[in-house]
């Protein structure tokens, strides 16, 4: 029987794996070729220089820069998103009234364009006539509504606020997937043994729920160290220095903002160290995140 459903399941998996091997293995390689050369990306010339590329790097405080802004996403943003996917799950998984409805809610900002989602934020947080600093004044709190929250220091947790209000909904929806395949006796009998909804939540729920979140914060992860299209459309085509993800940077070294740079060979190696940040995070989360499964 075995041996009848290998035959059986390799005819479905060959054509997933040959699109896999094509639109992923292979330009992952290709790449990892391309950073070992100097090469602009429009000429026929390569010239080879081995580690060069990487070895720039090092040097580089501006990848370090951006770097450390991928990792502010990354931590700080996802503390954050699930902070308050946590506090949403627990409320709307307690029996509450119009569930969908506010499920729906959080959910809508991930229907809707990436560059619309950053236009919407850059109109709030305008300093003439944005809604943020509109609201401050009409309420009598006028030094909050005179704060440029796009200014220098305060446009990275301006973004990360941006992006924490789009992404959070996805995230309790996943989550809220996950509560309902949980046996409704389990909080019953919870509840006749005289757990609070907290208790519940922390005791039943999550360790429940554990894979699933496992899913989600490897989710959450390549997706905060890939972030690229939100900060164009947030700040137009010359985003400010502070708010350069990796990902920002390495199209700049490829192709340059309004100013050519044209550097397609070390804006690769970017790219490749991204390719290693990523495999990196999933691993480690993964093996951090393992745990013995739980039968219900």
């Amino acid at each position: 029987m075995r041996k009848e459903r290998k035959h059986i399941i390799i005819p479905f998996l060959l054509p997933a794996g040959l699109l896999y091997l094509i639109f992923f293995v292979y330009p992952a390689l290709q790449a990892l070729v391309v950073s070992l050369y100097d090469w602009s990306g429009f000429t026929p010339t390569w010239t080879f220089i081995g580690l060069d590329n990487f070895r720039e790097l090092l040097r580089d405080r501006v990848y370090w820069g951006t770097l450390g802004f991928t990792m502010m996403i990354l931590v700080v943003g996802g503390m954050l998103v699930f902070g308050i996917a946590f506090v949403f799950t627990a409320i709307l998984s307690s029996g509450i009234r119009g569930k969908k409805f506010f499920r729906a809610v959080l959910f809508f900002p991930n229907v809707v364009a990436t560059v619309a989602l950053a236009t919407l934020w850059a109109f709030i947080y305008n300093y003439n006539f944005g809604l943020l600093n509109g609201f401050f004044k009409m309420i009598g709190l006028k030094q909050l509504g005179s704060i440029t929250w796009t200014g220098p220091g305060l446009i990275t947790w301006a973004v990360l606020v941006a992006m924490v209000w789009i992404y959070v909904g996805f995230y309790v929806v996943l989550l809220l997937a996950g509560v309902d395949k949980i046996s409704p006796e389990l909080f019953d009998a919870a509840k006749v043994e005289g757990a609070n909804q907290l208790q519940i939540f922390v005791r039943i729920t999550i360790p429940l729920l554990w894979d699933v979140l496992t899913v989600a914060v490897v989710l959450w992860g390549i997706g905060a160290i890939k972030q690229f299209e939100f900060m164009y459309a947030f700040a137009g085509i010359r985003p400010p220095r502070d708010i350069w993800t990796t990902a920002v940077y390495m199209y700049v070294l490829a192709f340059g903002k309004r100013d050519a740079v044209f550097r397609m060979g070390y804006g690769t190696a970017v790219a490749v160290t991204l390719l290693i940040l990523v495999i990196i995070f999933v691993l480690i989360a993964r093996r951090l995140m393992r745990r013995e499964a739980i039968e219900y």
